[in-house]
């Protein structure tokens, strides 16, 4: 089976109230990479069931992904979007690496001992193999690439781990490529406006602590002039924002919005008071921002042409993953 060279896959979980992070984690490098890339992205419906979620509302979120990737600028006639429960190779290939990964591999996972918390044991089963099922969408396209926060290279060093042992169990030598890792910008973590040493979250209960993609112009000033900081003046050197997560928050944002290097921004707003760099963050994010979320809101006006986008997309994705999956079949020993 030929080896794909550039192949990118990467999705976003359809949980409600996309918000900055996810653009300029995710969303935004995505639509550079179509440039470069086989791309494949996906809303990553499966993963978002591991904690329960409204039908109705999942069906509504699930949509909502897809018209922020067309809205950012995915051309989806180029690269394949699409919607994960559409193509039935992801869970058959997340069982057979289940069989395949180690549970001590799981109980390393930061993540889920983040989101479980105390309640541990009340966790649901799909929360605690979340790794096994991101690692299956990857290697079931066999993708040489995928762009990842820093929340996210853990989970990738698994999917990593289980193609290796794959491999090396069944004696199919470089079946499953390793997938490398794509951390790119300055703002591959955005953090809350409320607290800069936590991640944006859309489970916040504050909506002060993100910028959502359907923010209107004042909402996006608002909440960043309400955003938390220090009384000093931001610091001329990258160094001098150690110590500093808030100030540290809001110049990596501007940062990614402007296309710029911290230090760039620091050159030009060094020694100035929040006073002054906060409104002009504000009229950068909703220059940035603004054109995306009316584009969103006019697809999303139209579902039966969203709907239409993740099936022409589903079918795509099924050429590629069912020629694999029924390798592996063979793989493994099934008849």
């Amino acid at each position: 089976m030929e080896k794909p060279q550039n192949r990118v896959f990467s999705g976003v979980q359809p949980t409600g109230n996309l918000h900055l992070g996810n653009y300029l984690g995710a969303i935004r490098n995505f639509v550079g990479l179509q440039q470069t890339h086989e791309c494949i992205y996906c809303v990553v419906d499966m993963h978002a069931i591991t904690v329960w979620q409204d039908p109705k509302e999942l069906a509504a979120n699930t949509r909502e992904v897809a018209a922020a990737y067309i809205a950012a600028g995915i051309d989806p006639s180029t690269n394949i979007i699409f919607n994960q429960s559409k193509v039935a190779a992801h869970a058959e290939l997340a069982w057979i690496l289940n069989c395949v990964a180690r549970i001590g591999w799981l109980n390393r996972m930061t993540q889920f001992k983040d989101k479980a918390g105390k309640d541990r044991e009340k966790a649901s089963v799909g929360l605690y193999a979340y790794p096994i099922l991101m690692a299956a969408d990857i290697l079931v396209y066999r993708a040489t690439h995928v762009p990842v926060g820093d929340d996210q290279k853990q989970h990738l060093e698994l999917a990593r781990d289980t193609a290796q042992k794959f491999n090396n169990d069944f004696g199919a030598q470089d079946f499953f490529p390793l997938p490398e890792p794509l951390i790119m910008g300055p703002a591959t973590r955005v953090m809350s406006l409320r607290d800069g040493t936590k991640k944006m979250s859309k489970s916040d209960p504050s909506d002060y602590s993100r910028i959502t993609m359907r923010d209107s112009a004042d909402d996006i000033a608002k909440k960043i002039r309400k955003a938390q900081t220090d009384p000093d003046a931001l610091p001329e050197t990258v160094e001098g924002l150690q110590g500093r997560p808030g100030a540290d928050n809001l110049v990596g944002i501007y940062a990614a919005l402007a296309g710029m290097t911290k230090a760039e921004v620091l050159a030009q707003y060094g020694g100035q008071q929040f006073s002054a760099f906060k409104p002009a963050l504000a009229d950068l994010a909703v220059e940035k921002l603004s054109p995306i979320t009316d584009e969103m809101k006019r697809l999303m006006a139209d579902p039966a042409y969203i709907d239409n986008v993740l099936e022409k997309g589903a079918v795509r994705a099924r050429a590629l993953a069912d020629p694999v999956i029924a390798r592996v079949r063979e793989i493994v020993g099934f008849i």
